[in-house]
């Protein structure tokens, strides 16, 4: 039986119980207020939605990318070079979840349905919810967002309307968030596309331990700005 989550927006099962299949699978129900979303992170949780239960994730092995580990290839330096686009964060916050929602849609069907976009629109008022912009023109043409909590990034989702314009937001975020100290970015689960950027896997006991030490630095709350 897999738990279902009570009122109480703290209260989660230890990750150690989630199931091995499928992967990481640890409860359901709830909620996607604001104090449970940010709680679920602190804890290495986060929800997927599966037609209309909202279900709680903790994979193992998680997967990660550490900021010095990025790979970027030829075609994206060159990209990068011509800098034809402008980037920007926390500037189109709403619009980034909005294309992200969208292209998942199209490609797979998406998890990120009205309710998760209002949930994630309200943590990002809330300070603790950002994105990277890539224009062209005035026009948003890629992006990423997710949660920051201490100096831990949680990717959530990005897309590409042009070649690249999303791997070039990523090479941007990480350029900033090593400026501001952070060490990795959690990626959830393993793709051969997050894996050709750099990611990598590590066991959850690990992550979980690298979160507890995360914990205990401040979280930079409030609207970022690109300075790199």
């Amino acid at each position: 039986m897999i738990p279902v989550l009570t009122e109480d927006p703290t209260d989660f099962p230890d990750p150690a119980t989630a199931l091995k299949d499928p992967n990481g699978l640890l409860a359901m129900g709830g909620d996607l207020k604001p104090e449970r979303l940010i709680t679920a992170y602190r804890q290495g949780i986060f929800p997927w939605y599966d037609h209309k239960t909202i279900l709680w994730w903790s994979p193992d092995p998680r997967t990660i990318l550490k900021l010095k580990d990025l790979h970027v290839s030829k075609s994206l330096k060159k990209n990068l070079r011509q800098q034809a686009f402008h980037l920007s964060m926390d500037e189109k916050f709403t619009e980034v979840i909005q294309q992200c929602a969208a292209l998942r849609e199209i490609d797979l069907g998406t998890w990120i349905n009205a309710e998760m976009q209002k949930a994630y629109i309200q943590v990002h008022k809330l300070g603790y919810a950002h994105s990277i912009e890539v224009l062209e023109g005035n026009t948003l043409v890629g992006g990423i967002y997710g949660v920051s909590l201490g100096r831990l990034f949680f990717g959530e989702s990005m897309f590409s309307l042009r070649p690249n314009a999303s791997k070039i937001a990523l090479v941007y975020l990480v350029r900033q968030l090593e400026a501001w100290d952070f060490e990795f970015i959690d990626c959830q689960v393993w793709s051969e596309h997050l894996a050709s950027l750099g990611a990598t896997t590590i066991a959850r006991k690990d992550f979980l331990q690298l979160l507890s030490e995360n914990n205990k630095f401040e979280s930079k709350i409030g609207k970022w700005k690109l300075d790199v």
